[in-house]
């Protein structure tokens, strides 16, 4: 049995400062104790410029909650066809600072300030298949990402 941990100020800021360090500006600090456990909680630390590849979740069990808890994320809902359907602002303090992603559900994520998000889901963790990566997105690390993050991240603009 794992010990209780609380999330404080202290822990928020090593993610963060985990992030920063990272390659990849974002950082995952797991409350679960494997990827097979049936319920993934993690914190997600997201800082402006780092890409999340829109995505979809085809169990139909794998909705996604998050909370977020510091800073400001902008998620993006999209149809099959790469078409904007909606977009939510998570804003720590702000007018909403939740959301539940239906399973099957195309989004991705824009940091608008360094973010982070207490994140919920099914387990076991599973790494995207093919046909839950948006198609119509370029793929991580790609030449593409930044210029595609720049655009949904306007999205955003005046909000």
């Amino acid at each position: 049995m794992t010990a209780p941990e609380t999330v404080d100020q202290a822990l928020i800021d090593r993610v963060l400062a985990q992030a920063r360090a990272s390659a990849r500006l974002r950082k995952n600090h797991n409350f679960h104790d494997s990827p097979a456990h049936p319920c993934q909680r993690l914190l997600n630390a997201v800082l402006p410029g780092a890409y999340i590849q829109p995505h979809r979740h085809l169990d139909p069990n794998k909705a996604e909650a998050l909370v977020i808890l510091r800073g400001r994320l902008g998620i993006v809902f999209f149809d099959e066809g790469r078409t904007v359907t909606g977009k939510a602002v998570l804003e720590a303090g702000g007018p909403s600072v939740a959301i539940n992603i239906p399973a099957g559900q195309f989004h991705g994520a824009a940091a608008l300030a360094p973010a982070v998000v207490f994140e919920a889901k099914a387990g076991p963790y599973a790494a995207h298949l093919p046909e839950e990566k948006a198609r119509f997105a370029p793929e991580e690390g790609s030449p593409e990402a930044a210029g595609y993050l720049a655009r949904l991240t306007r999205l955003f603009d005046g909000d």
